[in-house]
């Protein structure tokens, strides 16, 4: 009895602790380059709770990894961060596996849109030359904003629409539950 509840209590101060280092460790060693703070990590990781039911920990890891691409910043970062869950959602994979597949897409929008078209995330010819036009003229946040769009195109809502379903109640609960846990510990972050 005593043992399991120290046990869950002790798990998820740990995963809220963890999560919340990682995203500073994330700032510090790119110089902060996104401009993008821990508070402003916190606020969209509660954001994509109470929107999208995702775990707030696993929002804030799938952030720190986001973070070390530096040529994502503030002004693509929530939208990224967005089209992680949703992609996510919709393909069945880890978060912090899309954040990579996204991150490196955004990094290089020219390399990256071959790297999403191999995990069935479709752009056309056109888009695909426009990408490398804007890039090359100095305009990367103009293809990352594109590439955003398709990503929004192709997965906008997923999250939302799982978090719609009896399994995404069911996970919205645990992660609910978790935030209880934190609370009695009087974790940092939520759960």
């Amino acid at each position: 009895g005593v043992g399991v509840v120290f046990q869950q209590l002790t798990k998820n101060i740990d995963e809220a602790e963890s999560s919340i280092a990682q995203v500073n460790a994330s700032i510090r060693s790119t110089g902060g380059v996104a401009g993008v703070t821990a508070k402003q990590v916190e606020d969209l990781a509660q954001s994509m709770k109470k929107l999208n039911g995702v775990d707030d920990d696993a929002v804030r890891s799938m952030a720190s990894v986001l973070l070390t691409f530096t040529k994502v910043g503030k002004e693509t970062f929530p939208q990224a961060t967005q089209a992680i869950v949703d992609m996510s959602a919709k393909l069945g994979t880890d978060l912090k596996a899309s954040a990579i597949q996204v991150g490196k897409a955004l990094n290089d929008p020219i390399k990256g849109v071959s790297a999403l078209q191999r995990v069935g995330v479709s752009f056309t010819e056109s888009q695909k030359a426009l990408i490398k036009s804007l890039v090359d003229s100095g305009r990367t946040m103009e293809a990352q904003k594109l590439i955003l769009r398709e990503l929004e195109t192709e997965f906008g809502g997923a999250a939302a629409a799982a978090r719609d379903t009896l399994g995404g109640a069911l996970k919205a609960l645990d992660v609910s539950v978790g935030d209880v846990w934190q609370s009695i510990g009087g974790g940092a972050g939520g759960g």
